[in-house]
């Protein structure tokens, strides 16, 4: 453990930050498992609206660091590509 007060605080922090991070990670994959739920079932607008919550979902997790940009884009690329193939 730490030993200086400055060490003491830093942990702190990381532990902070690592809570928020999986409570966004957790929504991420929540929001995607929702989206591919939809196009299984073949709920037509539902999936578009599943897919316009999950991309939002997805780069605000970008913006605030907890995914890196292009993870963020390969997720939102990945199901877009599925819910056309859905609609269509």
């Amino acid at each position: 453990m730490a030993n200086h007060k400055s060490a003491l605080k830093r942990a702190g922090q990381n532990e902070a930050r690592r809570m928020r991070n999986r409570s966004v990670k957790t929504r991420v994959k929540t929001v995607v498992k929702e989206v591919r739920q939809a196009v299984a079932e073949n709920t037509g607008e539902a999936v578009n609206t599943q897919f316009v919550e999950a991309q939002a979902t997805i780069d605000k997790a970008a913006k605030k660091g907890v995914l890196h940009k292009r993870t963020a884009a390969r997720k939102v690329s990945r199901l877009a590509k599925l819910t056309q193939k859905a609609n269509s």
